[in-house]
């Protein structure tokens, strides 16, 4: 399983990826199918806010005095003005805030992502792109990146593209280490101060590499920033285009596009997500 690469210009580099069967190469059949409801379900029900809200019998502001007798009127018994058959009474069986969101496997939502990529493998949706960035969000150069990669009768500026990319890594903060639990016994009053002496050298060690971690992290961060977010404002301002990293790339992102463009460093984070 095999895919040539292109450049920004939509050219053939000369060179080919092997992608991964576990990932791209699966054989589809029906569980495959609910597997994929099921997550695209998912995604769905979490995106619902849930803040509905009217208010009940018990809720509604006005007299409790019963309105009239209960026989002999010629009409049916009412107790109060906020009887929910009334104009202005409250309303039975009222929506209620609720939270939609349904639990589901880790392995069943990468099984579904899986099952997508596989399938759009299978009807040519999926194209390599070499590894590029943009040097300032321009609209009119993302523009001409879509239309330089249009073939075979598909028109990219138009039809729901989605660009998956390998955002650049900030470097993490360095982690403080932990104080040594103390040991009880004669016997472990060696090994205690040794563990003692050793984490007052790491500690020394890690104030250091959080001084210079915090002196380069603006800069590490520009750096990311600049290289993701000039392609993700370029794609801004057209319609069907979208632009997603690979870690956060979701079922419904993948189900919604027409074609998916994915870059070199983005496949290999995917592969190594999914696999």
């Amino acid at each position: 399983m095999k895919l040539e690469v292109y450049n920004i210009k939509g050219e053939s580099i000369g060179r080919e990826v092997e992608l991964s069967s576990d990932v791209f190469g699966l054989e589809l059949n029906e569980k495959h199918d609910h597997v994929v409801y099921l997550a695209v379900k998912q995604y769905l029900n979490a995106q619902r806010q849930g803040t509905h809200k009217s208010k009940e019998r018990n809720e509604i502001k006005g007299s409790t005095k019963k309105i009239k007798r209960q026989k002999g009127t010629g009409t049916a018994r009412a107790g109060s003005m906020k009887n929910p058959l009334f104009r202005g009474g409250g309303r039975m069986f009222g929506p209620r805030p609720r939270n939609y969101a349904i639990q589901l496997n880790k392995k069943v939502k990468k099984l579904a992502r899986k099952a997508v990529l596989t399938n759009k493998f299978n009807e040519g949706a999926i194209q390599i792109v070499e590894d590029f960035s943009f040097d300032s969000p321009r609209t009119k150069e993302y523009k001409s990146f879509l239309n330089n990669l249009s073939a075979d009768g598909k028109d990219l500026t138009t039809a729901k593209s989605l660009l998956v990319l390998d955002a650049p890594l900030v470097d993490k903060e360095p982690l403080k280490p932990a104080f040594p639990r103390k040991l009880r016994g004669a016997k472990n009053r060696a090994k205690y101060k040794s563990q003692v002496e050793q984490y007052v050298t790491d500690l020394k060690d890690y104030k250091e590499s959080k001084r210079s971690y915090y002196e380069t992290v603006d800069a590490s961060i520009d750096k990311a920033e600049k290289l993701y977010d000039n392609i993700v404002l370029s794609s801004r301002n057209l319609k069907n285009a979208e632009v997603v990293d690979a870690k956060n790339v979701n079922i419904f992102e993948l189900m919604n596009a027409d074609h998916i463009l994915m870059s070199e460093g983005a496949l290999n984070q995917l592969t190594d997500i999914l696999s």
